[in-house]
């Protein structure tokens, strides 16, 4: 068999089919994530795009895998513009154009991977090989490219498949997002093996690998699943405020606010409570240095007699230099504060802004939002029962963050946001699903408390014990075992996909080096 020979382009153009398909792909990728949720769709979304790049030159493949990746995240992101036109306060027009330009360099991954596909194919590298290697190379390269954006990676998918999961406490989501992927390539091998006449190609042993890939997977899966916690039991309580985004910074629903919170709180803790936690900037005042209201809630956290973690803005003076954070306070049973936790990675654009001097027009895109600094670092909080990290909105997407957290002594992530932003649109539900894989990989449980929806209560091995409706006005309660940690990806981090992006730049040299060669 002469597999440079099969592989060798004879097509200079596509034809309709061919972008056709690879729109098909990116449908059935957007619809394998929440809400849609039919993540068996993910198993096998990249067959219509394999089919549609066969044969292609290179550039047409990227033309290809870039249409692809387009419909994809059109479909996955398309609430950016709830959030730019509704609470920024953008025209539509412009609000479309930044959704597009993030859709377009998004896709763009998708599109050099297809061609990088077709280049290693032509220099007689197949796809079995080049495929799930440059998916999760790249896929952890756009994970901290331009301050990183890993949202809806390919394994989030699944995060509902709880056997498959736990492999990610040894390769973290990239070890799924490679399965995945390499499911892909053996699927379109056996159509081929199936309904092509004098295909010479056969899947057998690549099928057979992937049978055992996922046969090891599955059986490493139940037995995680089948192993007791063993930690703690700890109860917690979870506020949801429900305070609608547009009135939130109003200072004539201050008091009202202030209320709501202390009355789900007293509601709540009507049984024994060891830990509440209110919502990202929950209280809507410098906590530090606001006595009326900083007293209530103290007040709060002593009539309950438990520990209470809050959202609010902060700030420090450096050297004469005002910093602003995004904060978490914790209070004691007995009012008192023991610490706060800042904010690490900070969302571009929304809490500040990348660039400042070269960009002084964007100000006014984020004018009532705020200009934030960083946090220092993952410091986590104590409490009797052991130490919390606490992640601040999106830090829940960003598997290093909790990694941070549970290597400096955490056993309880706690993450506080602000969903309010994203209206009744599938963006709370991918939030979610991503929270799901921080507990997975570091063997620790994540509580979630948002302002409007999704609160929600997670264990160590990614059962979802609870969660809440958006936009209502409620509490949950429930009990987590406090965890051991010390998973591997919690020693070793991204080791997986850092092996996988060194394997794709070596894929690549070896592409370009052949071609060059012939």
């Amino acid at each position: 068999m002469d597999y440079k020979r099969l592989a060798k382009p004879d097509d200079k153009a596509g034809t309709l089919r061919d972008y056709l398909l690879a729109l098909l792909s990116g449908v059935l990728l957007a619809l394998s994530f929440p809400k849609a949720d039919i993540s068996i769709l993910a198993w096998f979304a990249f067959v219509p795009l394999l089919l549609a790049i066969a044969k292609k030159r290179p550039a047409l493949a990227f033309r290809l895998g870039f249409v692809c990746g387009l419909s994809a995240y059109g479909g996955i992101l398309y609430w950016l513009n709830i959030v730019m036109t509704l609470y920024g306060k953008l025209p539509l027009f412009l609000s479309f154009f930044l959704f597009l330009l993030l859709s377009v360099y998004l896709a763009l991954f998708i599109g050099v991977i297809a061609m990088l596909v077709r280049k290693a194919e032509i220099s007689g590298i197949t796809p079995f090989l080049s495929f799930p290697i440059l998916w999760v190379g790249f896929e952890y390269l756009r994970s901290f490219l331009l301050t990183g954006f890993p949202w809806a990676s390919l394994g989030y998918s699944q995060y509902r498949i709880l056997p498959l999961i736990q492999i990610s406490d040894i390769t973290g989501v990239y070890g799924l997002s490679f399965l995945i992927v390499l499911a892909n390539v053996v699927l379109l091998r056996v159509i081929k093996g199936a309904v092509m006449k004098g295909h010479s190609i056969y899947p057998a042993k690549s099928a057979a690998l992937l049978l055992l890939l996922l046969i090891l997977t599955l059986g490493y899966g139940f037995m995680r699943l089948n192993n007791g916690e063993k930690g703690a039991p700890l109860k917690v309580a979870l506020i949801q405020g429900n305070i609608p985004q547009n009135v939130k910074w109003d200072p004539a629903i201050l008091e009202s606010t202030i209320a709501v919170y202390e009355r789900l709180t007293r509601e709540a803790s009507a049984g024994e409570v060891d830990l509440i936690v209110w919502p990202e900037s929950a209280i809507p005042i410098y906590f530090q240095d606001d006595p009326k209201y900083a007293s209530r809630i103290k007040r709060v956290a002593a009539d309950v007699n438990s520990y209470l973690v809050t959202g609010s803005p902060s700030y420090d003076n450096e050297g004469g230099s005002i910093k602003y954070r995004n904060s978490a306070y914790l209070l004691s049973p007995k009012g008192e504060v023991l610490g706060r936790s800042d904010k690490v990675h900070l969302v571009p654009f929304g809490e500040y802004v990348p660039l400042a001097r070269l960009l002084p027009f964007v100000h006014k895109l984020v004018v009532g939002i705020g200009d934030f600094s960083p946090g220092a670092g993952t410091f986590p909080l104590a409490i009797d029962k052991g130490n919390l990290g606490v992640l601040v909105c999106f830090e829940g997407i960003f598997p290093e963050l909790s990694r941070g957290y549970v290597r400096a002594g955490s056993r309880l992530l706690v993450n506080i946001t602000n969903d309010a932003w994203y209206g009744r649109s599938s963006a709370p539900y991918q939030h979610l699903s991503m929270t799901v894989f921080r507990a997975v990989e570091n063997r620790v449980p994540l509580i979630r408390a948002a302002n409007t929806g999704i609160s929600a209560i997670i264990d160590s091995r990614g059962h979802i014990h609870g969660m809440t409706q958006l936009f209502k006005e409620t509490y949950l309660t429930g009990e987590v075992r406090m965890g051991e940690g010390g998973s591997v990806y919690t020693r070793f981090g991204d080791i997986f996909a850092g092996l996988c992006m060194a394997l794709s730049a070596i894929l690549i040299v070896l592409a370009f080096r052949k071609k060059g060669r012939r």
